[in-house]
């Protein structure tokens, strides 16, 4: 089982590019991930087993439930693949780095079936609010 662990501290290079930690790289088969919007303000990061298994699961209901209709529609519009390259970089889209506020630093977080790309005074925020929980 794949398992998308830790936290790694990264920049964007001058093109939008970010490379990926070696231990989430280590994690992806195929030279292509799947960036999707999250939920917070990050981006969701998926390889394509783990992208078609949450497709297969989000396309299980049916599409007369407005509730399932709209988070289809925030998924899969909000989504886009990305080749890995030989360095390990990926090219955030300007969509998706909008969405997150990511400009210049990036924080990698591990989520188990997939990984998150955050602004890192995001992630400092959410992080602390989750541990006075």
């Amino acid at each position: 089982m794949k398992l998308f662990l830790g936290e790694y501290d990264h920049a964007l290079d001058d093109r939008g590019r970010v490379t990926l930690p070696r231990k989430i790289r280590q994690e992806i088969e195929e030279r292509e991930v799947i960036l999707a919007k999250g939920f917070d303000p990050c981006i969701f990061g998926f390889d394509r087993e783990a992208w078609e298994k949450e497709a297969a699961k989000q396309l299980e209901a049916p599409v007369t439930d407005a509730r399932a209709r709209n988070l289809r529609r925030y998924l899969f519009a909000g989504a886009e693949k990305v080749e890995v390259d030989k360095l390990g970089r990926i090219l955030l889209p300007a969509l998706l780095k909008e969405y997150a506020g990511v400009t210049k630093d990036v924080k990698i977080v591990g989520a188990g079936d997939h990984f998150e790309l955050w602004e890192p005074i995001k992630w400092k925020g959410y992080a602390v609010a989750l541990n006075s929980v």
